[in-house]
This record gives C-alpha cells, sequence and structure tokens, in this order.
C-alpha cells in the first residue's frame, strides 16, 4: 500500500512536534513548502519534506548527558489529593519523597493504591469530606491533579471565597490548611486557555490570597522527562511567601524513548512487557485496520474505505490523526486515553491489529512491571489512562527536592 503522500498542517504539526504557527512561518519563511492537495485542494505538506524535518528534530540515538537527579537532605513528606492510581505518587517516591497520605473519590483508584502500598494512609471519597488540618506545618510538599472547572467571578480579583464548589477550591483549601512551603498542582494543557485564561488567573489569584507566590507556569512534555509518549501536562507551582528560594523545573532530556524502549527490554524497562489481558477490536473494526500501515491512519485506507469508514467526517476539516491509528515502533506512543478503543483515538499496535493491553498501557505510562491495577478490564484502562506517567512525576519530584533542600538549609539556625 502507498502512504499518503500529503500531510494536512495538523498532522504535520503533530509529527515534528512544533506548533501550527511555526510551521505557518517556516512556510511564509520559504522553508517548509505548502501545496495544494489535488483531491481536496486543502493546503497540505509533502510527507517526504516534513519527514526529512521529523529526522532532524527527533534523534533517538542521541546520547542523553542531561540528569535531574538529586538526593534528599532530609525525609521529605508529600500529602497528595485527586492521587488516582497513583502515577504521580510513585514518581515521587522514586524521587525519594515520602507519601504520607493521599485522597482519591474513586474506590477502585483506592483498591490499586492499597493493594500496591498497605502502608499509605489513602482517605477515599470525596474530598470535600475531609479536614487536613492535621498535617499543619507537618507535609512538606501538597499536590494535586484537580479537575479544570470555571470559576464564576464576583469582582475582578478572584478570591477562594468565589471558587467554592470547585474542586481546585478545594485544592486551594487543603494547602491553606496544611501550610507546605511548595504545592504543585498539574492539569491539561488546555487550562492556559481555559475561559479565555480567566480559570487559571483565578487560580493564581486564589493562590495569592491564601500566601503563594506562583512561578510561571510551563506545560511540559513527557516526551522529554523519559516517557516513550506524547502526552503534556501544564505544572503549577505556588511557593509560601515567606520563602525566598527559586523554585526551577526539571530540565528537558534530549533523548527521546519510543515505544519500542516501552515494550522492549532496552533503557527503561530490564525486561520485555509482560502478557496480560486487553481490549479487542470489533471485527468490522479490525477488517479495516489490518489495512493500516505502521504509523499511518485513516488517510493511508484506499479512498472508498475511508469514506465508508469515516462516514459524514470524511468531507470536515483538520487532520483527525488519531482515528484508525497505528502506532509505529520507532516514535513514541500519542497520548494514551482513558478507553484504547475509541474512534477517535485509536492506539493500534504496530504488528498485531489489536488495542494495547492493560500492562502495555502501563509501561507507556511508565508504571513499573509489579503496580497492579484493580477493577474492571475497563476500569483498569482509565486508571491508566488519567494517570500522570511515572517517570515524570519522578522528574518533577527532583526538581522539589532540590527546592526543599535548598529550602531547609538556608532555614537551618546559624
Amino acid at each position: 500500500m502507498v502512504i499518503n503522500e500529503y500531510l494536512t498542517l495538523s498532522e504535520a504539526s503533530e509529527l515534528i512536534g512544533k506548533s501550527k504557527e511555526t510551521l505557518r512561518r517556516w512556510d511564509r519563511e520559504g522553508k517548509l513548502t505548502a501545496v495544494r492537495e489535488p483531491m481536496s485542494n486543502y493546503r497540505v505538506y509533502r510527507r517526504e519534506q516534513v519527514e526529512t524535518l521529523f529526522a532532524d528534530f527527533i534523534n533517538y540515538n542521541e546520547v542523553d548527558n542531561v540528569t535531574n537527579y538529586v538526593e534528599s537532605h532530609n525525609e521529605y513528606s508529600v500529602l497528595e489529593l485527586f492521587a488516582g492510581a497513583g502515577g504521580l505518587a510513585v514518581g515521587m517516591e522514586k524521587a525519594g519523597l515520602k507519601c504520607v497520605a493521599l485522597n482519591e473519590i474513586d474506590k477502585w483508584a483506592c483498591q490499586t493504591l492499597r493493594k500496591n502500598r498497605p502502608h499509605w494512609k489513602v482517605y477515599e471519597g470525596d474530598i470535600k469530606s475531609f479536614d487536613f488540618s492535621q498535617y499543619h506545618n507537618k507535609v512538606d510538599v501538597v499536590t494535586g491533579g484537580f479537575p479544570c472547572q470555571a470559576f464564576s467571578y464576583a469582582g475582578k480579583k478572584l478570591g477562594l471565597s468565589d471558587a467554592r464548589g470547585t474542586l481546585f477550591y478545594e485544592f486551594a483549601r487543603v494547602v491553606n490548611e496544611v501550610n507546605p512551603p511548595i504545592c504543585i498542582g498539574e492539569n491539561v494543557r488546555g487550562l492556559l486557555s481555559h475561559d479565555n485564561g480567566k480559570t487559571l488567573q483565578g487560580m493564581i489569584s486564589i493562590l495569592d490570597e491564601i500566601g503563594y507566590n506562583v512561578v510561571p507556569v510551563q506545560v511540559l512534555k513527557a516526551i522529554n522527562y523519559r516517557v516513550p509518549q506524547k502526552r503534556e501536562r501544564l505544572i503549577l507551582v505556588g511557593i509560601r511567601k515567606d520563602i525566598e528560594v527559586k523554585y526551577e523545573y526539571p530540565k528537558p532530556h534530549k533523548k527521546i524513548y519510543n515505544l519500542k524502549d516501552a515494550l522492549k527490554k532496552g533503557e527503561l524497562f530490564d525486561t520485555n512487557v509482560p502478557v496480560s489481558n486487553g481490549a479487542k477490536y470489533p471485527m468490522s473494526k479490525k477488517i479495516v485496520l489490518d489495512l493500516v500501515p505502521q504509523k499511518g491512519y485513516w488517510r493511508d485506507l484506499p479512498i472508498e474505505i475511508q469514506k465508508e469508514f469515516m462516514g459524514g467526517s470524511f468531507h470536515l476539516g483538520g487532520g483527525k490523526t488519531g482515528i484508525a491509528r497505528r502506532i509505529g515502533w520507532d516514535e513514541p506512543c500519542l497520548t494514551l486515553t482513558c478507553s484504547p478503543a475509541q474512534k477517535q483515538t485509536e492506539r493500534c499496535h504496530p504488528e498485531e491489529t489489536r488495542p494495547f493491553t492493560v500492562r502495555e498501557y502501563a509501561r507507556i505510562q511508565t508504571f513499573p512491571d509489579d503496580w497492579m491495577f484493580e477493577g474492571s478490564l475497563a476500569q483498569q484502562y482509565k486508571q491508566i489512562g488519567n494517570a500522570v506517567p511515572v517517570n515524570l512525576g519522578t522528574e518533577v519530584g527532583y526538581s522539589i527536592i532540590k527546592f526543599l533542600n535548598q529550602y531547609y538549609n538556608l532555614s537551618k539556625p546559624r
């Protein structure tokens, strides 16, 4: 089969990890030339030209001399909110932080946490039901992946009371109760633009009100932190106002890991991925996906099958690059979702026509092989798909330890 020789703006942007605006600028500067696709008349890029650029930007064989590792000078403790199945908590643990308590509402995720770490204190249930004042001045960092919810604005400067009813309010309430030197919130990249940026500004305003300065917000790309997956997380860091130590985000690594690194024995894991259960495609979808090559997607199907498979969306604009997508061994996986076989977000195995198994999903999120997930198959996929990649959590953990080392070193009586 001939792979489609053209890429839309969205597809080219995703392939080489550069923004659409960067591609448009290169187009204006003559570095990357768009052409008119013969059938649709859309402005598109020649795949061969883009893949040449892709090779320039991502060198999988690059030697990585970046390290964020730092040793703890003390035993530092973490209180984690919205803990899920423990991706961030395990990452922090690997970095050297001690998890003293976690809160999570999902009962299956709580069972997962207890099964793997019986000594962890798990507060199961709605965060609104718990008071964490017992940890006042006893915890070094509060972390939490609070869901993104809009606020109702009572005035120009949003205060804690204006955010009542949102989960960020609960995050800020607990930070206020615990009074840690540093707090870390994590969220999707979309928080940057949510409600035209007002939601994020509201969060910053609330942290300011309870005594925390927010470090300039960054979106960390997981592929730059030893994760074989194109996932992005927005990190919101608050530093207590009495502290003058500067927080620094973890440095991005040079080496990019791919799907082979995730599923085969190598630098990331010392064995091949364990065999496990997994979802299956219905026969009608399998017949179609059998025709898709590695790194291909719906546009690589014969035109008549494209039209039948895509239905009305065939004639709509946009790349829709997640549909009928088969991942290649030599590329990072696309962002995993809570369900491995939805039409908009297929993540098909490179060689076998099936979704990734539970353990393959876990590997792509860099969970250790001995981290077990409780609940039905669907519940396990959901827990893994919602998690912060463990290795990203570890790298952020190192940055926290570096900050705390400096803070407590300066705080010591002379």
